[in-house]
């Protein structure tokens, strides 16, 4: 099904794409700060599973389909944009309750998380560009895609969930002024502005 030694060539690289800051990664440092440490792994998770959706479309071919026809790339990009701008409006308009931070549930986390990674089409064009330069196509393709997004999934998982309890920590202990709770809530709504435009000017090239 796989070659051994190459996943083990795939495991430290997938790991140190996984080390670079990025969107993922600040997401959940965004949750973190606002919501606390649980939200934050909980969104860490929600990632990881659009992650290794991403791998199984690519898998199937569907996400070059995407990657090909701009139409959906850019429909793709453009809800992305729309929900983290959503996102950032929600932590704005939340503000602080009885002195802290207003959070989301840990249910809520996830399923953000989740929608965030599927909605960033340059998640799909770095499945495509990464993924396949390490698969065998002598051997099934979609089964050495599966393997591989797991790997990414779980290593992306393990280290935006660090740094979401890490801001969680942060949070947690400063959002007990009220003076810092207002000011966690527009940092957080700071960082889903950010992301989102950085989503708008991103180029398919």
């Amino acid at each position: 099904m796989i070659d051994w030694m190459v996943l083990l060539a795939f495991v430290p690289a997938g790991l140190a794409l996984n080390l670079t800051p990025g969107a993922d990664m600040m997401f959940c440092l965004g949750q973190g700060l606002r919501s606390g440490p649980w939200p934050a792994v909980s969104a860490s998770a929600g990632i990881s599973v659009g992650a290794f959706v991403h791998a199984f479309a690519a898998g199937l071919g569907l996400s070059a389909l995407v990657a090909a026809f701009p139409l959906a790339f850019d429909v793709i990009r453009w809800i992305g944009v729309g929900y983290l701008l959503w996102l950032a409006w929600q932590s704005l308009k939340a503000g602080p309750v009885g002195g802290k931070v207003k959070g989301v549930s840990v249910a809520k986390a996830f399923r953000q998380g989740l929608m965030v990674n599927l909605t960033n089409p340059k998640v799909i064009l770095f499945v495509l560009a990464f993924v396949p330069q390490f698969v065998d196509p002598a051997r099934p393709v979609l089964p050495q895609f599966l393997i591989y997004g797991a790997v990414l999934a779980l290593g992306g998982f393990v280290i935006n969930g660090l740094v979401g309890v890490f801001a969680g920590g942060i949070g947690k202990r400063l959002a007990q002024d009220a003076g810092f709770a207002t000011w966690l809530g527009r940092i957080s709504a700071g960082i889903f502005v950010a992301l989102a435009a950085r989503l708008a000017l991103m180029q398919r090239g």
